[in-house]
């Protein structure tokens, strides 16, 4: 692409007073609305009254920012330039904004969690969120991250054990084989903490969340999780709500003794890294194997506290450098385990350990939220910060059901916030007024306009008339 024009022949002026960047906030502060977000949020926020009023609208407005791009409280500007007026009410300036955030205390926060989770669930009634096939069940992810932060005056800001700087974030999500992860519960926490600590509280937050969907009704959730969460607070609280387990557990004696027991016509060959199949026999060859072995969970617990399940274990060749210089009598391997409380009926061996791994997809949740507004958090308040990431996790949800809406069986049901912002939101569009009403003229030949007409279309369609 080459410009057109000589640099004398073309100028920028800001005077355009009916020009908005992102004319994609129409339908999707539609569909928060439809969600319930500004009402919920009046009615369940205690806020002190002075800087707390209208917290609804706030509460939007904040979201709104985030929608369209915002990772601080001056982005708030963005809502307040060219038409934005014309086309909503109450664009806060971001100085009344960062001070509504900075009246939250933890309990204020704990209502904005509730919020959160009211919303997911509304989100879900209309929209699906999550699609189950036959036989299928909802994966909940939980794992923890750091959000690094710069500056000493953050509370609760520390050195964890990333060696980086920065605040936790305890995040839960749910997903499915044919669905993107939303994201059920959040917690902020500080830098320093430990991965396991309040994990029992979110999960039972977070499958609580899921039953509002009402998405696994008629199915057990399972939870995955790494071995910081092995621990009978997290894996009881998430048995006790209904769900199976799949959590990855230490190496102690107990485990080892347990992995020695395992016979070695008992190891079976799965698709691993850099696996392949014999074109003549049709076999795997691969360098990983899985087995199982019945395993009681917390032994040194009173009895009504151990759980029954199994064992699976995975090993791949131990392959250190001085035993490729000097190969051992006998082949050693290196040991992953984990514990399910899974039926072995309707998930074997293989399919646990696939099962399993498949947890990683959680980082990709990390990733796109920490790419956007959690990249700066904004104030030097725990409790603002903390606020701010459950309304961070609210507009991650709406984009999450907005490219549903838009593009259901395409690439934007399953694409990065980023994206969905990109193709969906940040359409530029001139507004013209004409009998009361307001038309929204949007670029000719926009590559996405068939998605945008539909979210657009669907969120503006008329409530369904009352049934006598």
């Amino acid at each position: 692409m080459q410009f057109k024009h000589a640099p004398a022949a073309v100028s920028a002026v800001f005077d355009d007073p009916n020009i908005v960047s992102s004319a994609g906030l129409v339908p999707m502060l539609r569909l928060a609305q439809h969600a319930g977000l500004a009402r919920l949020a009046q009615d369940r926020l205690s806020v002190p009254t002075d800087k707390g009023a209208n917290a609804g609208a706030k509460v939007m407005a904040l979201v709104a920012g985030m929608l369209a791009g915002a990772d601080s409280i001056d982005d708030m500007n963005l809502l307040r330039h060219g038409g934005m007026g014309r086309l909503f009410h109450r664009t806060y300036a971001p100085s009344t904004l960062g001070s509504f955030l900075r009246e939250f205390r933890f309990g204020h926060v704990r209502q904005l969690d509730a919020v959160a989770s009211r919303v997911l669930g509304n989100l879900a009634v209309d929209t699906p969120l999550l699609q189950l096939r036959d036989g299928e069940r909802v994966m909940v992810d939980l794992d923890d991250t750091i959000i690094e932060v710069h500056g000493y005056q953050k509370q609760g800001a520390s050195f964890g054990y990333s060696g980086v700087r920065g605040l936790n974030a305890l995040i839960a999500t749910a997903s499915t084989t044919s669905s993107a992860p939303v994201i059920l519960a959040q917690r902020l926490r500080q830098g320093k903490t430990g991965s396991p600590k309040g994990a029992a509280r979110i999960v039972g937050d977070a499958l609580a969340t899921l039953r509002r969907t009402g998405v696994a009704a008629g199915t057990r959730p399972l939870l995955r999780a790494d071995s910081a969460f092995y621990g009978y607070a997290t894996i009881g609280t998430a048995i006790t709500a209904g769900a199976d387990v799949s959590v990855t557990v230490r190496m102690d004696l107990a485990v080892k003794a347990a992995i020695a027991t395992i016979p070695d016509d008992a190891w079976t060959m799965i698709e691993y890294t850099d696996s392949i199949r014999d074109e003549t026999t049709g076999q795997l060859i691969s360098k990983a194997e899985v087995a199982e072995v019945p395993f009681t969970a917390f032994r040194s617990r009173r009895k009504a506290e151990r759980i029954e399940g199994r064992l699976v274990v995975r090993r791949i060749p131990d392959l250190s450098p001085r035993q490729v210089e000097q190969p051992t009598l006998f082949d050693t391997f290196r040991h992953h385990a984990f514990f399910t409380t899974t039926d072995l009926e309707t998930m074997d061996t293989v399919a646990a350990d696939k099962t399993h791994r498949g947890h990683a997809i959680i980082e990709q949740v990390h990733a796109d939220l920490k790419a956007g507004p959690p990249a700066h958090l904004p104030s030097g308040v725990f409790t603002a910060n903390s606020a701010w990431l459950v309304l961070a996790v609210i507009a991650f949800n709406l984009t999450r059901a907005a490219g549903i809406i838009a593009d259901r069986s395409g690439r934007l049901a399953r694409a990065t916030t980023a994206t969905i912002r990109r193709t969906l939101v940040h359409v530029p569009a001139r507004l013209a007024r004409s009998a009361r009403r307001i038309t929204l003229h949007l670029p000719e030949a926009w590559p996405w306009q068939n998605a945008f007409n539909r979210l657009f279309t669907i969120t503006h369609a008329p409530p369904p008339a009352a049934i006598a």
